[in-house]
């Protein structure tokens, strides 16, 4: 299946889980997806930076809300490994020997919680890492190649919902939940790019920087960033992000 009628039935079931709420795409509706299209149990959601402390989003059931709990808390587990190495951490299975000299105090934990397997796949665009989809079974289980694509696809779809819905909270309008990601992804990381010229920052800081700007000013990330692009919006290095300028 090629990415794009893949990315296109995720987006469908994501929309379907939301309808069903009678909401808006957000991203418990991400997890619930992916739990009803994988071999797994369960799925949640936590937001990691760097620079800030973790919490967890979303979770689709007590299970899944204890493992993100223990994560964070402990600092250990596939989830941090993930978001640390910025790859997907697959485990069919916690007792495996290897894993439980690893994650000594998390496997021990995770198996008494009710997990088997686990599989974390970090929320990436381009620099930016805001944070972890994790999913759950309570069985050993391993996800075949089509599988994991999905799984893949439901991660990328969770850091666009993720993103735009932290800066669709001041009220800002969105015509539409999705957007063409790698457009998307591609415009955010340029932009951030640029900021860190102009504000003499890290990329991290420079997104924060991006991010405040279009809350503060109730507009869409997106947006934002395409000023930024096409330099009708610049940072000075010692204004706040109500204060940047619009260039004529």
């Amino acid at each position: 299946m090629g990415p794009e009628s893949r990315s296109a039935r995720i987006h469908l079931l994501v929309a379907e889980q939301a309808a069903r709420r009678g909401a808006r795409v957000a991203v418990m509706d991400v997890c619930a997806a992916a739990v009803a299209a994988l071999p797994v149990g369960g799925a949640g959601l936590s937001a990691m930076s760097r620079a800030a402390p973790s919490h967890p989003l979303c979770s689709t059931d007590d299970t899944s809300e204890q493992l993100e709990e223990l994560q964070l808390t402990l600092g250990e587990g596939p989830c941090v490994d993930a978001f640390l190495h910025g790859s997907a951490v697959l485990t069919p299975d916690l007792l495996a020997r290897d894993l439980q000299d690893r994650w000594m105090v998390f496997a021990e934990a995770a198996l008494e919680a009710g997990a088997r397997a686990v599989f974390a796949l970090p929320l990436q665009m381009g620099a930016i890492s805001p944070g972890v989809l994790d999913l759950y079974a309570r069985a050993p289980v391993r996800l075949d190649a089509e599988e994991l694509a999905d799984a893949l696809a439901f991660a990328d779809l969770a850091t666009l919902v993720l993103l735009d819905t932290r800066i669709d909270e001041a009220g800002g309008p969105r015509s539409h939940p999705f957007e063409d990601l790698g457009a998307y992804r591609a415009e955010i990381d340029q932009a951030s790019g640029m900021l860190t010229v102009q504000l003499g920052v890290g990329i991290e800081e420079a997104f924060v920087r991006l991010r405040a700007h279009a809350y503060a000013r109730g507009r869409r990330l997106a947006d934002v960033a395409a000023d930024v692009v096409g330099r009708r919006l610049r940072f000075p290095p010692d204004a706040e992000p109500d204060q940047t300028g619009q260039d004529t």
